[in-house]
């Protein structure tokens, strides 16, 4: 059953599943301000706060909140991983009315890629190479991919990324800039649990045990800030950090202190150094990242 929105009431949340309805939702908030700024956040769903504070943040710098919601198969390299990732469309919708987004953005697959799913290049300069990339094979070509088709789509003149997906941003910052696209990327800080952990989509997929496990990352990442004060050396911090980190149930899959720019591997410590951390937790992959200096 459609769920897209076919009368235009005041003050309501436009819901839009094709292109057609997005434009028509578009113009119509446009009428009462033509020359409004467009905030857009792209997502794919099992919303949570991190990305309620995303919409917040797009809403006090733009006129008109538009959130897609499209799990993204292209930047998924393992079959079950996008199986199991989790789709709770409903609740997003409930979430989504009580914020302060205008628009929602709900396209099906052929929507998004109407010729199917074609070969795409761009050259990242090596930003692809580093962490995820050595894990997740062209993660980043069907990320950069999806954007480019969503801004291309909803012309924003904003969009608004969560820094836990540090290297995504760096990613999405270069793809703005080689395809010269007209859009400000606006990065927003790491929203946490009470307790510290990053919020994720995949958190949903924790038992509160397994929750209570994965604050080893975080606490990590504070350990690592704090010998950031007594040592210049990355590999003095980093294997200081691993063993600490080994006393947790975890399994690590990298940790590295890059460059903020470039992403490379630092060997001492610079204004900015950025510690990240992919671990699992159970089948669980999860991911965060601090400045340490």
């Amino acid at each position: 059953m459609s769920v897209a929105s076919t009368n235009f009431e005041p003050h309501k949340m436009i819901v839009a599943e094709h292109i057609q309805q997005l434009k028509k939702a578009i113009n119509h908030k446009k009428n009462a301000n033509p020359k409004g700024v467009i905030g857009f956040v792209p997502t794919m769903g099992a919303l949570h706060n991190g990305h309620l504070q995303l919409i917040e943040k797009a809403s006090q710098e733009s006129d008109i909140v538009i959130v897609s919601i499209f799990v993204n198969p292209t930047q998924f390299n393992d079959p079950e991983d996008l199986k199991k990732y989790p789709r709770t469309i409903s609740a997003d919708i409930e979430k989504l009315e009580k914020s302060n987004c205008d628009i929602l953005f709900l396209p099906h697959e052929k929507e998004v890629y109407p010729d199917g799913i074609n070969s795409y290049k761009i050259d990242f300069s090596g930003l692809d190479k580093v962490m995820e990339g050595k894990y997740r094979d062209d993660h980043f070509v069907g990320v950069a991919m999806v954007v480019e088709r969503l801004f291309d789509i909803v012309q924003p003149n904003k969009a608004f990324f969560g820094l836990k997906d540090f290297q995504q941003v760096a990613i999405i910052k270069h793809l703005v800039r080689v395809r010269q696209i007209d859009v400000e990327i606006v990065p927003v800080n790491i929203v946490r649990s009470p307790e510290g952990l990053a919020l994720s989509s995949r958190n949903q997929l924790l038992s509160k045990e397994q929750k209570e496990d994965a604050l080893i990352i975080y606490n990590t990442l504070l350990f690592g800030k704090s010998l950031a004060k007594e040592y210049d050396n990355t590999a003095d911090i980093l294997r200081h950090m691993k063993a600490y980190f080994d006393k947790g149930s975890l399994k690590l899959e990298y940790m590295e202190i890059v460059d903020p720019n470039t992403l490379k591997p630092l060997q001492s410590l610079e204004p900015g150094a950025h510690c990240c951390i992919a671990a699992y937790c159970g089948e669980v992959r999860l991911i965060d990242n601090m400045q340490i200096r």
